[in-house]
């Protein structure tokens, strides 16, 4: 019997039942990887760091860097921009979506804002999603397909869904964070690699 045999309502069932497995799946997925951050010491910033900036100067095209500051359980990456010359721009909290702003002094341009983060100031220039040619995510997880799992909010997968198709998307974490695989739904934005330390 064929998925044309079966009841409508039986097909539209048996759907919402996979989605809920699949929502189930990641909230439980979600909630060990939160356990395993708040049990977990800081991994080696220095190493990730130094990947990244191996990567990026094999890749001198990649000008506009969007990177974060770190929670509690992410890499730090607050000196990747004395190490290599590029345009970094990091993330604002606006309403529902991220917005990027050009910082130059982490000291300076940087405050507490949305969710106790660490933003820029909103008055520093403003560099639209566009014209970013590399994101730096964070994550609670990733996986080796790319797959991402962040803190829930879904503010990432809004905003790297309005991304240049040719921008790259790197997920950046701890090797405690990486996972076998990561349930991905139909807004789930995967990366195009994931440097771990």
């Amino acid at each position: 019997m064929g998925e044309q045999d079966t009841n409508p309502d039986d097909l539209l069932a048996l759907r919402l039942a996979g989605h809920i497995a699949e929502v189930y799946l990641k909230d439980r997925l979600r909630e060990d990887l939160r356990q395993r951050v708040s049990e977990n010491p800081d991994g080696n910033n220095e190493s990730v760091v130094r990947e990244i900036v191996s990567y990026l100067s094999e890749r001198p095209a990649l000008r506009v860097v969007a990177v974060f500051a770190a929670l509690p359980g992410e890499v730090d990456l607050r000196t990747l921009p004395g190490q290599i010359d590029r345009v970094w721009v990091f993330p604002r909290v606006e309403g529902d979506e991220l917005v990027f702003h050009v910082v130059m002094d982490f000291e300076k341009d940087l405050r507490k804002g949305a969710y106790g983060i660490l933003e820029p100031k909103p008055k520093l220039k403003r560099v639209m999603i566009d014209e970013v040619d590399i994101f730096l995510c964070p994550g609670l997880g990733f996986d080796p397909k790319g797959g991402r799992i962040g803190r829930g909010k879904g503010f990432y997968d809004r905003m790297l869904e309005l991304a240049r198709p040719d921008a790259v998307k790197i997920g950046v974490c701890y090797g405690y964070q990486l996972v076998d695989e990561i349930v991905m739904e139909e807004h789930d934005v995967r990366m195009n690699g994931v440097i771990a330390g």
